[in-house]
């Protein structure tokens, strides 16, 4: 699916990602200190695991890496769909201290792939629904899309990464 950017300061805190990123600069200049960088990435991506596994995606073999350095996730399985690989992009991009997921995933029945929209201040899903459909009624689609991350329609943020499928 390729490579996809996030802002790193929004987002699910699922770990300490200070801390990862306070060890990895730690690391870089003491290479003593990369068994404790090691063992936090590790921490932290067992945690996007978990977020990933809670959504019910109905993904199997999900396996994530992750970089503090970077703030890149590396995320491989087997999604049962399109939309359901997306997800889990989503998943793993809409955590605090995630710059980029680079998704390895397999896909059992591909598709073309939706559209994104990066949540600015002042959007709604109606605002977004009008942008990208046309028709601000429409927003019910984008916000189904992004379930089960997305919990009310009128709960999304500033740097919020959304699916915009086709209609």
């Amino acid at each position: 699916m390729g490579l996809f950017s996030f802002i790193k300061e929004a987002g699910e805190k699922l770990f300490g990602g200070k801390e990862v990123e306070a060890a990895a600069t730690q690391a870089a200049a003491d290479p003593k200190a990369k068994p404790s960088l090691d063992a936090l990435n590790d921490k932290a991506a067992r945690a996007i695991e978990n977020y990933i596994a809670t959504q019910k995606l109905g993904v199997e073999g999900v396996r994530v890496e992750y970089d503090g350095a970077t703030g890149t996730v590396n995320v491989s399985g087997q999604a049962p769909t399109q939309e359901a690989l997306e997800k889990v992009t989503l998943c793993c991009g809409n955590v605090a201290s995630v710059k980029q997921v680079n998704n390895l995933m397999a896909v059992s029945s591909p598709e073309p792939e939706a559209q994104y929209h990066d949540v600015v201040r002042g959007d709604t899903l109606s605002a977004i629904a009008k942008k990208y459909y046309g028709d601000a009624n429409k927003y019910p689609k984008i916000f189904e899309a992004n379930k089960p991350m997305l919990s009310h329609p009128d709960k999304i943020y500033p740097g919020q990464k959304l699916r915009i499928p086709a209609l």
